[in-house]
């Protein structure tokens, strides 16, 4: 059953990430974060309330407070790394490097939670997925940078910056998504499972607000167009679901495996980002994406 969870969140994951690209486009991506948040966190204490697993609270011990607690200020890192990189970025470009974070969480899986069955093909499975990576890492054109006048040093251009502000900004938030799933199997293990969620919630909340008022970015709040309010809440939603489908399938099955398949949200979010956003998937990248897949479908074995 856990396996049917972990491809219910992939479902979702992909459509927040459209979702949320549609959202981000004329607001300030912390602003942004801080908002889907809101809609996230009532999601969740919503079906906390419905299944009735607020009454496990007063059961929780120190250790696993701890560990939930770690698991909502990674996630909080890495959304606001990705949700930065999605507005400097296309979808297509952002989207392979996030999701290049099931090396790492394998790894660590291996390393820390002692994942080691069927240990071949795990480790079969994410050198592809690896290569896949590489290739759906679209390059931007050369020509698209000016050329200096003779004579002239060449001048740093914001679309130079741009570039390597977005990959800085999704490798990051890889790096981070990783350290959320170890942390959060961690904690998951001693909570029900929507419950974990929903105080994960809190954390990232409480996090994202911090930031959006440190930078001040709270003035621009009425700056919004209601259509990307729209957009932004409908985001917070699929991420909702995707979250308590994963730490469902996260806690009745290894990360090692829960966390690839999660991960299979690339090929929904790739297939809207064509239909949706008219992002045009090259061949090269096309054959990382079919790689990803085959990768993950290898660990599944």
């Amino acid at each position: 059953m856990w396996i049917l969870y972990a491809f219910g969140s992939a479902l979702f994951a992909g459509l927040t990430a459209i979702l949320a690209k549609i959202g981000v486009r004329h607001s300030p991506a912390n602003l942004v974060t801080a908002l889907r948040t809101v809609v996230v966190l009532v999601f969740a204490w919503l079906v906390v309330f419905l299944v009735g697993s607020q009454a496990t609270l007063a059961t929780l011990d120190g250790r696993t407070l701890l560990f939930l607690v770690l698991s909502g200020l990674a996630t909080g890192a890495s959304w606001l790394c990705y949700f930065k990189a999605l507005q400097l970025g296309d979808v297509n470009q952002v989207t392979p490097i996030d999701k290049s974070s099931i090396v790492l969480t394998v790894g660590f899986a291996i390393l820390f939670l002692g994942e080691t069955d069927n240990l071949a093909y795990r480790l079969v499975g994410i050198v592809v997925i690896a290569a896949g990576t590489y290739l759906m890492i679209q390059r931007t054109p050369s020509a698209s940078v000016p050329a200096a006048q003779p004579g002239t040093a060449a001048q740093p251009t914001p679309a130079g910056r741009t570039r390597l502000g977005w990959l800085a900004y999704a490798v990051a938030s890889a790096v981070f998504a990783a350290l959320t799933s170890i942390l959060g199997k961690v904690g998951i293990t001693g909570v029900e499972s929507n419950l974990g969620t929903a105080i994960r919630t809190v954390v990232v909340l409480v996090m994202a607000w911090v930031v959006v008022l440190v930078t001040g970015e709270q003035r621009r709040l009425r700056e919004i167009p209601r259509r990307d309010l729209v957009f932004i809440g409908l985001s917070g939603v699929a991420t909702g679901a995707s979250w308590l489908f994963f730490y469902r399938a996260l806690q009745e099955g290894p990360a090692s495996v829960v966390v690839p398949i999660d991960k299979l949200s690339i090929v929904v979010t790739v297939a809207f980002a064509s239909l949706v956003l008219r992002e045009r998937l090259t061949a090269r990248a096309g054959v990382g994406l079919a790689l990803i897949v085959a990768g993950t479908l290898v660990m599944l074995l």
